[in-house]
């Protein structure tokens, strides 16, 4: 079990030069208040510590955290958390903030099932002040309580810490433009570590790096410092020599992109100076309107391993702490799914010059660092911008190019509108690859991939698929690239692929079609996806018992096989749909719907699928477990059809 604090017997055998650790004793903000800017130091340096030895044990998002401690640190000694509310963009930030307000000795359970959770959840917490877990929220949230607040004559502080990427999303800049009209007491402050998950990109992020690589303001801001610490001026000249030095910064850096939206502008400020945070955040406390504040932090900041790999180290499996290296992998292991898409969407790439790849900041985590290296010009990263991401694809078709979308299932559901306006009415050729389908993990609800079925599904033109492993999830994009009818949707699951051929090329299948795996009695699994895999395991396990079901990959949710289904209706008299999906609208569904339409709908239909109900986080297989989708429990709910006592 990782450890917060010494023991005693380390205690009592210290050297008495060293200082007595002060993080055991921070059980709240309010421990934060009597503590000297020393102790506030030392503190920082032990929570860094300690969120490096959680992190290398359990995994999750290091250097984020890392650089927002001392941040972190000024706003709750400032601020009184929980009346005043502090608002946590995207959540990857908020591991200290977690650490300081009561979660501390449960820290180690970070991300583990029933344990504490990867992001901000006010369910765990009072000093959560609103659930985050996708980029660029904040702000908009923030700005709801400080309406609310003002509505109801209440008197509290709303903060909002946006950053890490979140200023890349239109959402962010849609709750500016309208905070900047409605004038109401809110500060945001601007954590600028120039990095989101892949490095930022884009004109803005481009405009606020600017600030700081400008020679001429940083010469004459130091120049006019330099003045007023040695001159003794009075109040009017000081006053002048400050409102000289804001035109300046209005002329040269990217306030005056704020201060047009409505706002005070402040910064750039050290994000790392704990007593010039405190001062800054102390006198706008004091301040009226909107307000941006604007600070530099490093992202990894005190553990050289994540400051020299931020992309890596932003979110991270177990790892060495002492060199920051993970342990080796199997290398005889399969490739995970997108691994395969990968290296097959560069392939075909290769051989098509039509082939275009689109990631909304996540070119690591969907594999595309590979198409990149291979096809620069023709990949293209849109930053934490699904809705842009899904429209640019949809131009791009117009044009015939074969846009290949790669987006995490959970983010996908930010661009549903263009899903369904500007993909599915044109019905444009568009691809899109679903990365994180199914139950993520440790992420948790917020990321599990449990809803595109059904929110894709009913999009009319569309073909949704789902492949059982490497070597068909490489059949299905080529599939899907062979043609030009239709939007195109390929979902998969964050696991190794079950089954991949080097070498092997791809063919096209029929859309539609699924394929029988195994030949039963009584009852047929139905499944989808990495179901697959795990209703060949029940199924054997089953065999074993002399129980014989059959099996069908349903490689296709949308268009059905509705001829084969036709047949497996005829053949058993049980039939059992199992998908990594929510049971409402999902591929049940479908099946349910279809047999309804040929006055089956009284025939012995059952479903096993996500349930109704937001999932925990946890590892997969415990999560898969807990929804009755682990190879132990479909079997199990499977003799429970088959009428064989528990």
């Amino acid at each position: 079990m990782v450890r917060p604090r010494r023991t005693q017997e380390q205690a009592e055998t210290q050297s008495p030069t060293l200082r007595e650790p002060l993080l055991p004793q921070i059980n709240s903000p309010a421990d934060l208040k009597p503590l000297s800017f020393d102790q506030l130091r030392q503190l920082a340096g032990e929570i860094r510590e300690y969120v490096i030895e959680v992190v290398s044990q359990v995994g999750g998002h290091l250097g984020p955290s890392l650089g927002v401690v001392e941040l972190t640190l000024a706003l709750h000694r400032v601020f009184d958390s929980p009346r005043d509310k502090i608002v946590w963009d995207v959540g990857h930030q908020a591991y200290p903030h977690k650490i300081i307000t009561g979660r501390r000795d449960r820290f180690p359970t970070l991300r583990q099932y029933q344990g504490v959770s990867g992001f901000v959840s006010p369910a765990e917490s009072s000093h959560d002040a609103f659930g985050v877990a996708h980029a660029s929220t904040s702000i908009a949230a923030a700005l709801g309580m400080a309406a609310a607040r003002d509505l109801k004559g209440d008197k509290f502080h709303v903060v909002t810490v946006t950053g890490d990427g979140a200023m890349t999303g239109g959402l962010a800049y849609e709750a500016l433009n309208n905070a900047g009209h409605a004038k109401r007491d809110l500060l945001v402050i601007l954590n600028d570590n120039e990095m989101s998950i892949s490095p930022n990109v884009g004109a803005i992020s481009q405009y606020l790096t600017s600030i700081t690589a400008n020679p001429f303001y940083n010469r004459i801001k130091e120049e006019v410092k330099s003045i007023l610490e040695r001159v003794p001026l009075g109040e009017p000249v000081g006053e002048l020599v400050r409102r000289v030095e804001q035109n300046l910064k209005n002329l040269l850096v990217p306030g005056a992109l704020f201060q047009a939206l409505g706002f005070s502008y402040y910064g750039p400020i050290d994000g790392h100076d704990l007593e010039g945070l405190m001062a800054v955040l102390g006198r706008l406390k004091q301040a009226h309107g909107p307000i941006l504040l604007h600070v530099l932090t490093k992202k990894g900041k005190g553990y050289a391993p994540a400051e020299g790999n931020a992309c890596y180290f932003h979110g991270v499996s177990p790892f060495d702490a002492a060199t920051g290296k993970s342990p080796g992998t199997d290398k005889k292991g399969l490739p995970s799914f997108n691994e395969v898409f990968a290296d097959a969407l560069s392939d075909i790439a290769d051989r098509d010059p039509q082939v275009v790849a689109i990631t909304a900041a996540m070119a690591d985590g969907t594999g595309l660092v590979r198409f990149q290296a291979r096809h620069p010009s023709r990949f293209f990263d849109v930053g934490i911008a699904e809705a842009h991401g899904v429209c640019y694809a949809a131009g791009l078709a117009t044009q015939g190019i074969k846009p290949v979308a790669a987006i995490y299932s959970t983010f996908l559901q930010r661009a549903y509108d263009q899903i369904i306006h500007d993909v599915g009415v044109q019905n444009l050729p568009v691809v899109f690859c679903l990365d994180r389908a199914g139950l993520v993990g440790a992420d948790g609800p917020t990321h599990h991939g449990v809803f595109d079925m059904t929110y894709l599904r009913a999009v009319p033109n569309f073909i949704l698929s789902a492949p059982q492993d490497g070597d068909e999830l490489k059949d299905l994009l080529v599939t899907a690239l062979s043609q030009r009818d239709h939007p195109f949707a390929i979902r998969y699951p964050k696991t190794p692929c079950g089954r991949y051929t080097p070498g092997r090329e791809g063919r096209i299948l029929p859309i539609g079609s699924w394929s029988v795996l195994r030949e039963g009695e009584q009852l047929c699994l139905l499944a989808v996806g990495a179901m697959v895999e795990n209703c060949e395991k029940a199924a054997a396990i089953l065999e074993g018992e002399g129980r014989h079901v059959g099996l069908v990959n349903c490689r296709f949710i949308k268009p059905l096989d509705r001829g084969l289904l036709a047949e497996l209706r005829k053949r058993y008299s049980i039939l059992v749909t199992v998908e990594e999906n929510v049971i409402n609208g999902g591929f049940g569904s479908a099946v349910s719907e279809a047999l309804a339409a040929t006055a089956e709908a009284g025939f012995p239909l059952h479903h096993f699928a996500v349930p109704d109900r937001f999932v925990t986080h946890g590892s997969r297989n415990e999560l898969l477990d807990e929804v009755g989708l682990s190879p132990a429990r479909i079997s199990q709910r499977v003799r429970a059809l088959l009428g064989v006592p528990a």
